[in-house]
């Protein structure tokens, strides 16, 4: 894939289909440590020990439309190649835990692209599922929490246009204050 935020994407989709009612994405970028670490996790179905070690097998998926998942894979490779690691953690009926980590400098590092993107679309398309998304750099953090919208909300669905449009700013704005540019 041409951008991490669509391997986020890729994987988060994964935890709706596992029936997650909560699905935590956790960006932590770090120039001074040279890293980028992805972590994304669920409280969906989870997966058997044999599953884990299918899963990164691209001629391994449950879905029965496809005969090849290559999303998780795809991650794994992507972080590996860079000098960095690839962990999937899963317990049946608790969840799954998947964490990619970067070297940032490394010439085959794939850019982040538009993870303030992927939040909103997962939250449009997904609006009964609860995500919480962080992201963390040298100089500060932030996190988008929908429990907490909801609370505010009350009975406003999550893919109502204003909310959503709320959600894109302040993703925005909060890019911007983290990565210095406010």
């Amino acid at each position: 894939m041409r951008e991490l935020s669509l391997n986020v994407m890729d994987v988060a989709q994964n935890s709706v289909r596992a029936n997650a009612s909560l699905v935590k994405i956790i960006v932590n970028e770090s120039d001074k440590d040279d890293i980028l670490e992805i972590t994304i996790e669920d409280n969906g179905c989870g997966m058997t020990e044999e599953q884990v070690n299918q899963v990164i097998d691209p001629f391994f998926t449950t879905r029965t439309t496809r005969k090849v998942g290559l999303g998780v894979p795809l991650f794994k490779l992507s972080a590996e190649q860079t000098g960095g690691s690839f962990d999937i953690k899963s317990q049946l009926n608790k969840g799954t835990t998947t964490k990619a980590s970067y070297k940032k400098s490394h010439v085959d590092m794939t850019p982040l692209g538009d993870i303030n993107s992927t939040v909103e679309i997962l939250i449009r398309c997904n609006p009964d599922i609860d995500f919480v998304f962080t992201r963390k750099t040298d100089i500060n953090s932030f996190t988008l929490d929908t429990r907490e919208l909801r609370e505010v909300l009350c009975d406003v669905s999550l893919d109502n246009p204003d909310v959503l449009e709320w959600i894109k700013q302040y993703l925005e704005e909060q890019t911007q204050i983290i990565l210095g540019g406010v």
